[in-house]
């Protein structure tokens, strides 16, 4: 197995990259002597993962658990399922030393995640993500929460997993619009605090681009030891942290405004396009550096410009419900070198719709 830690004293958590056996041994471990939920999604469910878990569970004599299957899609993703999932724990016989258990990608994961932080007052839960997006980014850290209709998480709580492991089989079986998703989060890593790695991914876009498992392992460990290391140092996001929204400004904007149609990922791309343009206009950032982000988004075949049609007034009004903001202006995350980025806030609103304009498609 390959394990890091996040460290946060004493609810530091270790993060395991390994197979499901593996994973299904330490999570039984974690189990013993109490009774867990296991929430899923259909997709998940369907691709025959949660059977797996199952019977992986069944053979370390674990055998206390209940399941629940979500519908996909980050439609799903509000208080309404939130509140199914602890009905479901309710009804499982869940008590204050039970565990709630995510098989699922991000939108699973918060929703469980949150729902863990309310249940009776807060019971522990696992994190076992399904996507590269989630092993990467969503699954640690102890974001977790659900959309509203004003905007994507704007309710929800900082609550840390007991522990996050990951079956690299189950990310070789997912379609390559999925490990695609993940891969604009892999990319913020290198830009946001390490140019070393974005240097690597540079010269192995071959290897990303078919999936190399032994590549993809390591990879994955990078991004979580990027994010481990700013989470320890800044929980709750009250200073640092924040850089690792870089992107998502500009990106949850539009994602909303395509009612969840355009994949987070693909969303995270564009703001992340959107973000260096405005930083060149800004004098922040060289335009060199813009132009090596996007060649490595472009090699990835993730997107550079708006989606057609885009409205600039509607993007930047949306922008306005982002959690960063203060005082009615717009926070951003903008980079200032290939690896270092900064929190400007106040962000001048007419440099922003000139900046998104020139990312609308022709």
């Amino acid at each position: 197995m390959n394990t890091l830690t996040v460290e946060l004293g004493e609810r530091s958590y270790p993060i395991v990259l390994g197979d499901m056996r593996e994973c299904a041994a330490m999570l039984a471990e974690k189990l013993s002597g109490r009774s867990a939920l296991i929430v899923t999604d259909e997709n998940v469910e369907q691709a025959g993962h949660l059977e797996r878990l199952q019977q992986a569970l069944a053979e370390n004599d674990f055998t206390d658990f209940h399941a629940l299957i979500l519908p996909p899609g980050e439609e799903h993703k509000n208080l309404v399922t939130v509140e199914q999932i602890a009905r479901t724990a309710v009804s499982a016989g869940l008590n204050r030393r039970s565990v709630m258990v995510a098989l699922s990608g991000g939108v699973v994961g918060d929703m469980t995640g949150f729902a863990s932080a309310v249940y009776m007052r807060g019971i522990e839960f696992i994190q076992l993500p399904t996507t590269l997006l989630a092993a990467v980014d969503s699954s640690v850290g102890g974001k977790t929460g659900a959309d509203l209709p004003e905007g994507k998480n704007l309710i929800g709580a900082f609550h840390q997993p007991q522990l996050v492991a990951l079956d690299m089989a189950v990310l070789a079986t997912l379609p390559e619009c999925e490990w695609r998703n993940g891969l604009a989060e892999v990319v913020k890593y290198g830009m946001i605090m390490d140019e070393k790695f974005l240097s690597l991914l540079e010269k192995n876009t071959g290897k990303l681009n078919s999936f190399d498992p032994d590549f993809y392992c390591g990879i994955i460990r990078r991004c979580c030891e990027c994010k481990a290391e700013v989470v320890a140092g800044d929980e709750c996001e009250k200073g640092r942290r924040a850089i690792l929204n870089y992107g998502h400004t500009v990106g949850h904007a539009v994602e909303k405004l395509s009612n969840f149609t355009l994949p987070h990922g693909q969303a995270v791309a564009i703001g992340m396009a959107a973000a260096a343009r405005l930083a060149v206009k800004m004098n922040m950032l060289n335009a060199a550096v813009e132009e090596r982000q996007n060649q490595l988004l472009k090699a990835l075949k993730l997107p550079t410009l708006l989606p057609q049609a885009s409205n600039i007034n509607s993007i930047i009004q949306t922008m306005h419900s982002d959690k960063k903001n203060s005082n009615n202006s717009i926070t951003m995350v903008l980079p200032t070198a290939a690896g270092a980025v900064e929190v400007v806030r106040n962000i001048d609103e007419k440099l922003l719709a000139a900046a998104l304009e020139e990312l609308l498609q022709p």
